[in-house]
């Protein structure tokens, strides 16, 4: 008869953990035992492994540090859930290791699904340890509702009974956002005192209201859906306002990041961050532009400050020309509806470095007698019109002597009642940075205005006519907002804002662009799938709020000044003399791009 298979048992599983680490180690995946142990305890975590699991080996000594500062508080248990003979093997199916797991009392499982560092597993911890913040006082109240992240707030009077009314329903929704929202962005508060209350609208007692910075803020709608845990965080998840996203790869095959980047053109932050840190002062800039960028209302009701305009001493204006104040104060009172945008002709001559300035405005009329129409916000394309049409008449402006402002109307081709304003001036060329952020003064070159397309032999300057944001040309129209304010629903290029922690994902910087060996980890890129662009924030400047706010305008205007970022090869060695020229990403643009060639 044929001999049967013989198959080897599997070796008797031995301690994962040391025998005095403060995580109880259950190495034969005793289930049973782990429930009964969570019996007395609060707060839980299970720690599932498989022993040959690399992940698992590498996860082990963040478990232990995390336990290490919050085993007084926490009952931290490993369980084997590879071993074939143990009851956690026969009960659970898991499709990967390692697996945390989070109990608060009776409630649980909830999932951890974030990056395996002890800084992020500590965080969740603490979140699931305590998720409602009390609000005692208006000064919390204030930093609550400051914070980016979608803020809920429920308010319950604790006089009349231990546990007011809805106050565990509540407590459990916002257990409930932690299982739905391993990154936790949702952040949930209660408030016991009326008047603090009073601040954000709660009257009654049992009320739930949700904070966004954008949108209007709501409150839990009693009469229409049921107060409940689960329908409490359905509203909230539904409802919150995202300004800015945190991408947390998991490290495996993944379609995180192109289902994001499908969606429009995305501006991707990597910052080093800790979770635990209680001030976040670079994280506080970039989320102040974000709420900056998406602040529609506050863009439509800004208005330039023109009360200095009158000032004789202001340097803008020459003595020469009595006339300037009026007309400059004349064609700049339109600004205040925001349908005007700066134009820059390029110098063709490479030596005097300046480029002529004009602003273009949209001005709209209604009758025989021009009478101004509040527009809310002009869109791209018609300012793509008034600049062909600008180019076209642009004759007009040929002899306008260097150190005064001139002013000319030419109509619309689409419309009798429109026309455009433009004026132009000649301005030193160190005024159109957009690095500096201080308010600069005019100083006039003599130089003769220089005609759009007419280039000079031997130039091989590439600079193409863009718009430019008004407020780096005209110092005096200086309005009191940012010009970023709004701008995501002032143009068709909207950027969708994402955050990246630099510690753990910068080899997605490195192959966006950013150098390998670097102490400073802070990287900034522009991707546009569509468009097939790829920009990157110039290296030399440091990662902050203004070197953003500038990095998102020159992408928003119309032609862009920003480059293109080509990824780089390694160079080839050739002889010395160069019959063949070699092309790098860096000298790309001059040699193929050349038009004199």
């Amino acid at each position: 008869s044929r001999a049967k298979d013989v198959t080897m048992p599997a070796k008797l599983p031995v301690n994962f953990f040391s025998t005095r680490s403060p995580v109880i180690d259950l190495f034969r995946g005793q289930l049973d035992y782990a429930e009964h142990l969570r019996q007395d305890s609060e707060i839980a975590l299970y720690f599932f492994y498989a022993p040959w699991c690399g992940q698992s080996v590498a996860a082990r000594e963040e478990i232990e540090r995390v336990a290490s500062r919050l085993s007084d508080q926490v009952l931290f248990v490993a369980i084997n859930c590879w071993w074939n003979q143990g009851k956690c093997r026969k009960q659970k199916h898991f499709f990967y290791f390692p697996v945390i797991h989070l109990y608060h009392r009776s409630f649980g499982p909830i999932e951890y699904k974030g990056p395996m560092s002890a800084v992020y597993i500590e965080k969740f911890v603490r979140r699931v340890m305590t998720p409602l913040l009390y609000i005692s006082s208006r000064s919390k109240l204030l930093d609550f509702l400051s914070n980016y992240e979608p803020g809920v707030l429920g308010y319950f009077e604790f006089n009349a009974s231990p546990q007011p009314p809805g106050y565990l329903t509540f407590f459990t929704s916002a257990l409930h956002s932690l299982k739905k929202d391993y990154l936790g962005t949702i952040r949930f508060g209660v408030i016991t005192d009326k008047r603090v209350a009073e601040e954000v609208s709660l009257v009654h007692s049992g009320s739930v209201y949700l904070h966004r910075h954008v949108n209007t803020s709501l409150i839990y709608p009693n009469d229409t859906m049921n107060y409940t845990a689960e329908n409490i965080c359905k509203w909230a998840l539904e409802n919150r306002e995202m300004l800015i996203r945190w991408l947390r790869p998991h490290g495996g095959k993944s379609l995180l990041l192109n289902n994001e980047l499908k969606k429009g053109p995305a501006l991707l932050i990597f910052i080093p961050y800790n979770p635990l840190a209680e001030i976040q002062p670079l994280l506080d800039e970039i989320t102040k532009v974000a709420l900056e960028y998406h602040s529609c209302n506050k863009s439509q009701a800004a208005e330039p400050d023109l009360q200095h305009l009158g000032d004789s001493d202001s340097p803008a204006f020459d003595s020469s020309v009595p006339d300037a104040h009026m007309k400059l104060a004349e064609t700049f009172s339109i600004t205040k509806y925001p349908c005007c945008n700066t134009v820059v002709l390029p110098q063709w001559h490479s030596i005097s470095r300046t480029h002529n300035v004009c602003e273009l405005c949209i001005n709209q009329t209604l009758g025989v007698k021009p009478n101004r129409v509040n527009v809310p916000h002009c869109n791209f394309f018609e300012i793509e019109t008034a600049l062909d049409s600008f180019y076209l008449q642009e004759r007009t402006f040929f002899q306008v002597v260097s150190n005064t402002i001139e002013c000319s109307n030419f109509l619309s081709f689409y419309s009798p009642f429109s026309y455009y304003t433009a004026c132009c001036r000649t301005v030193d060329r160190r005024f159109l940075s957009f690095i500096s952020s201080e308010k600069t003064i005019f100083q006039t070159p003599k130089v003769a205005f220089s005609s759009h397309g007419k280039k000079d032999k031997g130039d091989n300057q590439t600079s193409i006519p863009h718009i430019e944001d008004r407020n780096c040309f005209i110092p005096d129209l200086h309005s009191s907002g940012t010009n970023i304010t709004g701008l995501s629903c002032r143009t068709n290029k909207t950027l969708n804002l994402y955050l990246l922690d630099s510690n753990l994902f910068w080899i997605y910087a490195e192959r966006l662009g950013a150098p390998r060996s670097t102490h400073l980890k802070e990287f900034a890129a522009i991707v546009d799938l569509k468009e097939e662009l790829h920009y990157v924030l110039d290296q030399n400047q440091s990662l902050m709020g203004s070197t953003l706010e500038n990095f998102i305008k020159n992408f928003s205007i119309l032609y862009s000044p920003l480059k293109r970022h080509l990824v780089d090869g390694t160079s080839v060695s050739l002889r010395a003399e160069r019959v063949i020229t070699e092309v790098t990403s860096s000298t790309f643009r001059d040699v193929v791009l050349s038009s004199a060639k």
